[in-house]
């Protein structure tokens, strides 16, 4: 058969070929007809109760998996799905079906509609939202029911799974060893399971709609990530090169522009597990080391030698890069179970990042920079960088001077071993961008955070799916105020990066070493992309790129001068 080709959205910049498994979990929760006589209202009402405890159970265990397989951002989506659980809305219509009359899966089922409905009538992120209900709906009635999950974990070796959709407890299954790609009907670049794939380096394409039913169980196909393509019976070819690899070269030493500015490019860790790729998919080093795995999930904070031997750990895996470790950022959508975290309309205006440590986390705080300053001082420590969570005003950042003064006084006191390491801040508020002159007198780097910064610079909750299209660091205000805070640092000994999810955007690259910056740090799967991006920029050509994209007065011009349809 001649080989035949459907297009969707590509969120990976990776091939693989193999096998297609269809994946229908719908089909096993079909459920027979409620009994006409009705029901016995209050024991639907227990068994609901108990499947909520049992799905929350389910989904706490989950989410500390995703954490440890995928990362800890990416798992706080379980955190998500919990919230769901216990939403009020939702629990009112399923009660109010189950007095009705329906058994406590129909009544799951029938409450769930609506919510579902309003979402998928929606534009952008918001319509992805629907998958969430569905996951907690399915993931109910399942256990109303008692049936059987499917393990996507235990797929044949060389499977491509397609189907209608992909939940985050789907997708989190999934296993880059087994699993050669996946193509879902519906779904975007901004969907959990994307998010997942990129962070599992899985190749998928999502978004390919209704076509993608006519592929038959059992068929050869190609799911090229970067091309947003689906092969259906490819040629000969087209298999050899998907199952050949990456088309890109890991590059394991640093690289410069076509016109030798040499650009740092590194990984984003958010647990030790996360080192070992990071190293092998060529990173020069860590541009976010994310300390909070250290605190979350325990009953206690953890004590300075531990801490000490993961900043080591940290350090012996890139023994000549730089290793930027972030002290520790809670609040906001952080919640530490030991810690006085108040309740708050506003999380992310409120008390988190350097204001806890500076405050009411201040023994915590000084714990870390003692634990820091002893790994700075240890057989690799020269690479070591730290850097401050939020930061909007120079009061905060000469504070944190001053703690680690102090912490330093006391460890020559103590006659311990320690160095001093470089110190910066994060860029993620407009106060930063604005105050970042007088930042570069006080320290050693910036290091732009484009999630926060495109919050906080649009008014807009990176949550709230309502106001996504917001929430995006192509805003041509959000690159002024990127540019802003890489003009404040040219002429001085201050170097600028970038850790947020825009650096990892190989489309990106020219733009980002047109705006100057010295370092682009990502994650790990993106990375041999962005470099082989980086030597093929001309340093003029993406200065003048740059300057139009500044000049321009909407997004949709910004996109327009970089060809990329978002």
């Amino acid at each position: 058969m001649s080989e035949r080709t459907l297009s969707g959205t590509g969120v990976t910049p990776r091939a693989g070929v193999g096998t297609v498994v269809w994946y229908r979990p719908e089909a096993d929760l079909e459920l027979p007809e409620p009994p006409a006589e009705g029901v016995d209202a209050a024991a639907e009402r227990e068994r609901f109760e108990a499947a909520r405890e049992e799905a929350r159970a389910e989904l706490e265990r989950e989410r500390d998996r995703t954490a440890e397989r995928v990362g800890e951002e990416e798992a706080a989506v379980f955190d998500a799905h919990v919230q769901f659980l216990g939403d009020p809305q939702i629990e009112e219509g399923v009660l109010a079906e189950i007095d009705g009359g329906l058994p406590a899966e129909h009544a799951v089922r029938r409450a769930f509609a609506g919510p579902i409905e309003q979402f998928e009538g929606m534009e952008g992120r918001m319509a992805e939202r629907a998958d969430d209900l569905r996951d907690v709906r399915d993931r109910l009635v399942r256990v109303l029911v008692g049936g059987e999950r499917v393990n996507l974990a235990e797929l044949p070796e060389g499977s491509v799974v397609l189907a209608e959709r992909l939940t985050p407890s789907d997708t989190a299954q999934l296993d880059p060893d087994r699993v050669a790609g996946f193509a879902t009907v519906t779904g975007g670049r901004t969907s959990h399971a994307a998010i997942f794939a990129r962070s599992l380096a899985l190749p998928a394409v999502v978004g390919v709609g209704g076509d993608l039913e006519s592929i038959a169980e059992g068929a050869t196909v190609v799911i090229d990530g970067d091309a947003g393509e689906v092969a259906v019976d490819p040629s000969e070819e087209r298999r050899e090169a998907a199952a050949g690899g990456e088309e890109v070269e890991i590059r394991h030493e640093p690289v410069s522009t076509a016109d030798g500015a040499p650009v740092e490019v590194a990984a984003n860790v958010g647990r030790p597990a996360e080192l070992e790729p990071a190293v092998a998919r060529g990173a020069d080093g860590i541009g976010l080391f994310r300390t909070e795995f250290l605190f979350l999930d325990r009953e206690s904070p953890p004590a300075e030698d531990e801490q000490y031997e993961a900043y080591a750990e940290a350090l012996s895996a890139f023994p000549a890069g730089r290793v930027v470790v972030r002290t520790l950022d809670v609040g906001g959508d952080k919640p530490v179970p030991y810690l006085d975290l108040p309740e708050s309309e506003n999380p992310f205006l409120g008390e988190r990042g350097i204001r806890r440590s500076l405050g009411p986390d201040a023994e915590l705080f000084e714990t870390q920079l003692r634990a820091l300053l002893r790994a700075a001082g240890s057989e690799h420590g020269d690479g070591l960088a730290v850097m401050l969570p939020l930061v909007a005003t120079i009061e905060e950042v000469e504070a944190a001077l001053d703690a680690l003064d102090a912490v330093a006084a006391d460890l020559d006191d103590a006659g311990a071993e320690y160095a001093r390491p470089e110190f910066g801040v994060m860029i993620e508020t407009p106060a930063a961008a604005f105050m970042a002159p007088e930042l570069v007198e006080r320290v050693d780097f910036l290091s732009v955070g484009t999630n926060d910064l495109a919050q906080y610079v649009m008014a807009a909750d990176r949550g709230d799916e309502r106001v996504a299209d917001l929430h995006d660091p192509l805003h041509p205000a959000v690159l002024r105020a990127v540019a802003r805070t890489v003009d404040a640092a040219e002429g001085e000994e201050c170097w600028v990066g970038m850790c947020g999810e825009m650096a990892g955007d190989p489309d990106l690259t020219e733009l980002l070493v047109g705006l100057g910056l010295d370092e682009l740090s990502m994650s790990a799967v993106t990375i041999p992309d962005v470099k082989a991006n980086v030597e093929a920029t001309d340093r003029e050509e993406a200065a003048a790129l740059a300057e139009r994209a500044l000049a321009a007065s909407t997004k949709r011009e910004v996109n327009q001068l970089i060809r990329r349809d978002r």
